[in-house]
């Protein structure tokens, strides 16, 4: 039987893995990316081992270790204090070949997909093709594109909307984005500082609390980034400026010379999941269908999972005409999203947020029980690393 061509909106990692897995197995699949390049802006950057292990399988993991920054070590720290729990992925050495997250950027794993479909004649990326709607007629998907030579349709069996949190095909659907918006903004600043050389015991990946502010210290090869909570009283044009992004960081740490400041980024968060994930072939995946504030670094990853999931069940319907796979689909990656991805990500935000110093000594307890107990260690790890997730969406049926 002949594979349909699948359509994918959205040229990022959701959408790429998606269409570098169908690619391999034989699918004909088109990717419709608005912009005249790849956006090379700096947003996700954690990769969990079980998204390595499916990396691995389309060949993209070694090339991601190469270029990146492997981290086998991530620490809950008090701000004065210091670390309070450091937790090695080594741990689960006996159920993944990736025991450890790696820090790269999510545009390298695009253009590092991009580059290997020269290998496949079945997929073909359109830059500059806006996405305007799409809708289900019969058993073909159409999908209504701006592009160079103007208004297009395109059509095909299947359409992937991984076109992000915005997505215009979800929204052309009229499919209800539930959930609300958190109250602080996060403030994202980068800098080439070594912050590992001034304090003590650092990981390259850092959740520290305090009562006053917490903030998150994340390293990638070549910078880190540093994420403050930030509350309405202050502007984005004034956090926008240097001037605010050095102070911000000398009250971190102090020095005599100013920061250099590479880039810095302010973002509303949201926890929202869709109503319904699939309209007839239609369906929806990654932050199109649900997102969540970033703390865990479950976003991209839960993306990748979604990929993954759906990529399979097309490639199994094409085989066997098969379409009562993606009401699956729906049930499991829905389900995890909103008992796993949304309640993880949640409980970590209000986990670092505590402004009393007996809730931050209480909370402090709770990382020392888990890090004293081998099992609880364990399951942590488990959970925290996505594990857990994968497993759940595996029993539902």
């Amino acid at each position: 039987m002949k594979n349909e061509n699948v359509i994918i909106a959205g040229a990022g990692p959701v959408g790429m893995v998606a269409a570098l897995k169908l690619a391999q197995n034989g699918v004909n699949v088109t990717v419709l990316e608005k912009g005249k390049t790849f956006p090379r802006d700096l947003r996700a950057s954690t990769f969990h081992p079980p998204t390595l292990e499916m990396l691995d399988e389309l060949g993209m993991t070694d090339e991601l270790i190469k270029d990146g920054l492997v981290a086998p070590f991530w620490q809950f720290r008090d701000r004065t204090k210091g670390p309070i729990a450091v937790f090695d992925l080594s741990i689960l050495s006996d159920i993944t070949p990736f025991p450890f997250r790696v820090q790269i950027e999510q545009w390298q794993l695009v253009e590092k997909i991009y580059a290997k479909f020269t290998n496949y004649s079945n997929v073909n990326v359109l830059f500059e093709h806006q996405v305007i709607g799409a809708r289900q007629d019969d058993d073909i998907v159409k999908v209504l594109t701006w592009g160079p030579e103007g208004e297009k349709t395109l059509e095909g069996k299947f359409l992937i909307a991984s076109d992000g949190a915005d997505s215009v095909i979800r929204k052309s659907l009229a499919i209800e984005f539930e959930g609300f918006t958190i109250p602080e903004k996060f403030w994202v600043i980068t800098t080439p500082f070594h912050f590992e050389n001034h304090m003590e015991n650092l990981s390259e990946i850092n959740y520290v609390s305090d009562p006053s502010e917490w903030l998150v210290l994340l390293r990638n090869k070549n910078y880190w980034r540093v994420l403050f909570p930030m509350y309405e009283d202050r502007s984005d044009q004034e956090l926008m400026s240097d001037i605010a992004a050095n102070t911000q960081l000398q009250k971190l740490l102090h020095q005599d010379d100013d920061y250099e400041i590479l880039h810095k980024s302010i973002y509303r968060v949201h926890q929202r999941v869709a109503a319904r994930y699939r309209h007839g072939n239609i369906f929806l995946a990654g932050d199109a269908a649900h997102i969540n504030n970033p703390l865990g670094g479950m976003g991209m990853n839960g993306g990748i999972h979604d990929a993954w999931n759906l990529a399979e069940k097309i490639i199994i319907s094409n085989k066997t005409n098969d379409t009562e796979l993606f009401d699956l689909y729906e049930r499991q990656r829905k389900t995890i999203a909103v008992e796993y991805v949304q309640k993880s990500t949640e409980r970590n935000r209000k986990m670092l947020m505590a402004t009393k110093a007996s809730d931050q000594v209480n909370r402090n307890i709770e990382w020392l029980e888990i890090i004293k107990n081998p099992n609880k260690t364990r399951e942590y790890l488990l959970e925290s690393s996505m594990f857990n997730a994968l497993k759940r969406a595996r029993e539902i049926k």
